[in-house]
This record gives C-alpha cells, sequence and structure tokens, in this order.
C-alpha cells in the first residue's frame, strides 16, 4: 500500500537553529508547512527566522521564487521557547549537538508532550539511530532523516531505519522529503550510513597515496579532478570540510566497525589535528590560506618529443581516446587488433598499459617487458586534461620520454607518480565500488539507492556501483585483488557482491 507525505497541514517542528537546522526548516516552510523553530541558546530562534526570511527574499530578487512565495514561506516560520509549544506537531527534527545522551533526553521530553502520532526525525550524521530511540517508549516513530548541507540546495536526504523504525514511518519520511523537492534514499541505521561510510576510501586512499610518496597533495588533487572528473581532490575538500570534523567522522566509522582496517585512520590528518591545521578555518591544513600564499601547483613532466612510431591496441576507451585524440592532433600511427597482455599502445620503445592495480615494475617482472608504463584510469579519457602515469624501475629513461611524448602529443598533461600499486584514479574508484558494494550487500542500501547518495550527497561525478560497471566489474576486481596481494591487508579485500558479480558475469546494476 502506497504511504502518503505529511499533508501541508502538518506542523513541521526544527529544534537547534544552526546552519543545518535553520537549512531543514526554510526547506519545509518553503513546501508549504507551518514550521516551528526551537532553540536553547536564548535568541537563536527567532535570529534564524529573520535569516531565513533575509534568504529567501534573496531569492525572490534573483528571480528563483516568486515574492509572494517567498513571504508566504517566511509567514510559515514561528520561532518558539520551549518543547511545550510543539505539542500539535506532525514532525519534529533534532538538528542538536552530535551528542547521544543529550538526543536522547531532547526526545524522551518530546514525547510527554506531542501526540502519539507525531513521527521523530534525526539529522545525525554520525550516532546510531536505534541507539538514539533506545530509550523511547514508542522507538518506532524514530528514523533517520538526513540532509546534507546546505539543506536547501544539496538534492539528497537519507531517510534511515533504525531497529525498531516503524516501516510505515520510514516511508512516510521517504514521501515527505520528496514532496519537499528533494531525492530521498532508504538506509539502515550502520556506522556512516551510506555516504560517509561510502566516502572514506576517497580521503583515505589519497592520504596513503601521500603517506608512501606517490606524489604531492597538489599533483594527486589535480589527478583527481582532471582525470576523475571530481569536483575537488581529497586533499582540498579535506581542507574545506575541516581536519577535526573529517578526522572525527573516520575515527568514528573505524571505531564503530571495531576497528576494521579499511577504514583506519591517517596519521597524517592526526598530525594535522594535533598541530591545529585544521584547513581553511584556521587558515592552513594541507594548503596555506595566509593572505598572499600561493597555491603549489600539479607536478607536470616537462614536454617530451612525440615517438615516430606509435600503435595503438584494441578499442578499450583509453585505446579509443588515444586514437581519436593522436588522429585530431594529426599524428601518424598504426591500429592493431587487442594484445593477448593488454597493452594499450607502443610508443617507440616504451609500451603501455592501463593499471590493473598492480605496480610498473611488478608487472614488468611478470611480463617480461622491462620498458612498461603504467596509464591511470580517467573518468572520460576524451574529455580529461590530465593522466597520471607510473614507469617501472626497469624502464629506459627513453622509453619514459617516448610514453610521456605519446600521450602529450595526445592532449594530456602528465603527472609522473612514483611507482605505488593502482596510481589514483583506479585505485579510489576501485575502493569507493567496494565499500558502495559491501553497504548493498549487508543490506544497507540497493545498488540504486548507493550511486545516487553518492552522486547527490558529495557530487561524486558517478555513481561509484555504475562506475565500476562501466570500467568492467572483473577490471575492478582484479585491482582490489592486485592491492590486497600487494599490500598484504585486509583493507582491499573484495565485497561479496563484487565477487558474486564476477563469477556470474553480471553487472552490479542488475
Amino acid at each position: 500500500m502506497a504511504v502518503n507525505a505529511l499533508p501541508l497541514s502538518a506542523v513541521v517542528a526544527v529544534i537547534g537553529t544552526g546552519a543545518m537546522g535553520a537549512g531543514i526548516a526554510q526547506v519545509a516552510a518553503v513546501a508549504g508547512h507551518p514550521v516551528r523553530l526551537l532553540d536553547n541558546r536564548p535568541g537563536a530562534a527567532q535570529q534564524a527566522v529573520e535569516g531565513i526570511r533575509a534568504q529567501l527574499n534573496k531569492l525572490a530578487d534573483k528571480g528563483k521564487m516568486t515574492a509572494d512565495a517567498a513571504r508566504a514561506a517566511g509567514e510559515r516560520l514561528q520561532a518558539v521557547e520551549s518543547v511545550a509549544q510543539l505539542a500539535d506537531a506532525g514532525l519534529v527534527v533534532e538538528a542538536i549537538v552530535e551528542n547521544l545522551e543529550v538526543k536522547r533526553a531532547l526526545f524522551r521530553d518530546l514525547e510527554a508532550v506531542v501526540g502519539a502520532h507525531c513521527i521523530f526525525g534525526t539529522n545525525t550524521s554520525s550516532i546510531s539511530v536505534t541507539a538514539i530511540g533506545a530509550g523511547l517508549q514508542n522507538a518506532g516513530r524514530l528514523a533517520g532523516l538526513h540532509f546534507f548541507n546546505p539543506a536547501p540546495l544539496m538534492a539528497l536526504v537519507e531517510v534511515v531505519s533504525g531497529l525498531a523504525t516503524e516501516p510505515a514511518v520510514a516511508e512516510t519520511l521517504f514521501a515527505t522529503a520528496a514532496a519537499w523537492g528533494k531525492t530521498p534514499v532508504h538506509a539502515k541505521s550502520t556506522p556512516g550510513f551510506i555516504v560517509n561510510r561510502v566516502a572514506r576510501p576517497f580521503y583515505a586512499e589519497g592520504l596513503r597515496l601521500v603517506h608512501e610518496g606517490a606524489a604531492d597533495c597538489a599533483t594527486i588533487d589535480a589527478v583527481v579532478r582532471e582525470a576523475g572528473g571530481f569536483r575537488m581532490g581529497p586533499f582540498e575538500l579535506m581542507d574545506m570540510i575541516g581536519h577535526d570534523v573529517n578526522f572525527a567522522v573516520t575515527r568514528s566509522v573505524w571505531n564503530a566497525f571495531f576497528n576494521d582496517q579499511r577504514f583506519l585512520p591517517s596519521l597524517i590528518q592526526q598530525e594535522l589535528v594535533d598541530a591545529g591545521f585544521l584547513g581553511r578555518k584556521t587558515g592552513r591544513g594541507f594548503y596555506s590560506y595566509a593572505a598572499g600564499a600561493e597555491r603549489p601547483a600539479a607536478q607536470t613532466a616537462a614536454a617530451c618529443t612525440a615517438p615516430a612510431q606509435i600503435t595503438v591496441y584494441g578499442n578499450t576507451a583509453l585505446a579509443q581516446a588515444l586514437a581519436s585524440r593522436l588522429q585530431a592532433a594529426g599524428l601518424a600511427f598504426s591500429q592493431a587488433a587487442e594484445a593477448a597482455d593488454g597493452r594499450v599502445a607502443e610508443a617507440a620503445e616504451a609500451v603501455l598499459y592501463q593499471t590493473d592495480g598492480r605496480t610498473a615494475t611488478q608487472r614488468a617482472q611478470a611480463s617480461g617487458v622491462a620498458n612498461t608504463v603504467l596509464v591511470d584510469l580517467a573518468l572520460d579519457y576524451g574529455k580529461a586534461t590530465r593522466l597520471a602515469v607510473a614507469v617501472a624501475r626497469q624502464t629506459s629513461s627513453v622509453a619514459r620520454d617516448a610514453a610521456v611524448g605519446l600521450l602529450q602529443a595526445a592532449g594530456w598533461a602528465v603527472s609522473q607518480f612514483n611507482d605505488v600499486p593502482g596510481l589514483a584514479v583506479m585505485r579510489t574508484v576501485a575502493m569507493l565500488a567496494n565499500e558502495a558494494a559491501d553497504a548493498v550487500n549487508q543490506g544497507v542500501c540497493d545498488v540504486r539507492g548507493a550511486d545516487a547518495a553518492m552522486r547527490l550527497g558529495v557530487n561524486y561525478p558517478c555513481g561509484p556501483l555504475a562506475w565500476a560497471d562501466a570500467v568492467g566489474v572483473a577490471q575492478i576486481h582484479a585491482v582490489l585483488k592486485n592491492l590486497g596481494q600487494f599490500y598484504g591487508e585486509d583493507r582491499y579485500r573484495v565485497s561479496p557482491l563484487i565477487q558474486q558479480a564476477v563469477y556470474a558475469g553480471s553487472t552490479l546494476h542488475v
């Protein structure tokens, strides 16, 4: 049976009027609900009401809503001073401090005031919904309603069911969020829910690459943006979030999963937090934000001469883009059928392959091809402006220059990494897909929910499971297995969902 959204006549109460609470209140008021705001700081609720009204007027001035709609939404907002004034609420959303006992106490107070049919929503990003509801007489009325900042702009809402959450409550919140113009996804109350869990490898693999001396922060950020298609690289994003916040979330997820090595926090980030170098808000993180400070440039290989002899093999995405770019540049090359060893191109003495999670040195030894050069993954090789490469220790400088010259002639800036397995984009995407697959396999969400959450919650250019399907699930499986064998760590264990897809010869979106 279909479950309807809350009627527009239902009062929505928002407790906690910081950035998140005020944003949620604005969304509910614009949708048409009467909204009451409560905060334990004197005057904060009224200040939030005035701030929301000012924001609505700005939207009207920009033509993003009519003046009448802005005025009507503003009139639906009311600041109140006590929980008792929320007695007729149909939905209460808390957006207060991330403290389990404080949240429990608030909901116990609310339960003594509101009606039996009032739904409780918690905007927690890291605390178990099951644990928050444990002290309630009717824990079934509580679910997570996790918005992303800024709530008026971000489309995603995670509707999180705790162990006691009534299915009808979760469905009502799902329908309500959709009626408010959001894209809701169902999630189970496990550490990090969907987004904060699946996103961990984006930061963790970048930090691991720096720890291993693969490249500097600016170069990794540039590759992740310009090849991977992400809006920000991991280091600039951590600086923006704040290392205290990002590190705390990582530790929370790691602890909640009983110190699973997949979520292991970084000593590098711990040092930044200990030093008080928290990112933009303190003026220093991985980068300096002091007045006049110059952003370090990505390391880019010096110009090399394009090789006279070029052969492109097969029709992989990299091979197709390479051939197309060379043709557009007017360079002569020959084309050959797919090679048994997976080579993408030959450039004079160099042999180029897409990374498969092994180091270039390891692959050169296994294949007997000394002049091995590995190329990183790109979201779209045709549109990418930069590629990372790694060169085997056996590779001659002449072969290295030929490979770099080939890629430069095709229009890519080239960043040479020290020879680490998986490079940057391939390694990160494989781990994001692996974590998303594990979330699906453990019933936290479904495949489409995982992809939607990561696209809409953190603006990834592609859902990680759709990305794995595009690269090839067997390729992602190989990368993860090779990383695991190289490091000998459980961190890179392959999700059962990916293994099953490989065994079945299917995609993850079945």
